[in-house]
């Protein structure tokens, strides 16, 4: 499930929609959770999906760990990447404010942990834009990204998260570990690397 603070709306003829704070989202708040009512798309349910369906799922989803395709059913199929992005994905299995969003920004997101199967063109216009984001991106880049993800889970308890009611017990007792000692609980975005 998406931050509720959000809202969609056109970017540009040449991208398309985009996922937009309509409030304040201070850094170290959940943006997004994975929840019940996404859909969870195997391997052989993949290979068996008709062309028709086969555009939006390479379009909207994202593959995790286990290889599986998840497809959004709300506002996160929408979030663009930014070589710059307010969000990042956690070891955790959710995404995080990584500093603070203001209302009316666009909420963003690094596609270079989503396991991309193939290289992937930007257009994120940020100067510095790395111009193409591929599975290697997570190797080259692990170390900075996991400096700004720990920043922003140090700080999860100290912000308001309309997200929490869906941190399942498990999950909480993990975050708490974390906090009690991030150097021994830190779950390097690394982890988030598809495993063959």
């Amino acid at each position: 499930m998406f931050h509720p603070a959000s809202r969609l709306k056109n970017k540009s003829s040449r991208i398309g929609l985009g996922v937009y704070a309509t409030e304040f989202i201070p850094h170290g708040t959940i943006t997004y959770i994975r929840d019940p009512l996404e859909l969870v798309i195997n391997d052989l349910d993949y290979a068996a999906l008709p062309p028709l369906l086969l555009a939006p799922v390479e379009r909207y989803a994202y593959v995790d760990e286990q290889g599986n395709r998840i497809l959004s059913w709300d506002l996160g199929k929408y979030v663009n990447h930014c070589c710059f992005p307010n969000t990042m994905t956690t070891g955790f299995g959710f995404e995080i404010a990584i500093r603070d969003i203001l209302p009316g920004d666009e909420i963003t997101d690094e596609y270079g942990l989503f396991n991309l199967e193939a290289p992937m063109a930007l257009s994120c216009s940020k100067p510095g834009c790395r111009g193409i984001v591929s599975a290697s991106d997570l190797d080259t880049h692990v170390s900075v990204w996991d400096e700004e993800v720990k920043s922003a889970l140090l700080r999860i308890r100290q912000v308001e998260q309309p997200l929490w009611s869906l941190v399942q017990p498990e999950l909480e007792a993990q975050i708490d570990d974390f906090l009690a000692d991030p150097e021994q609980h830190y779950p390097s975005l690394s982890l988030v690397k598809r495993r063959q």
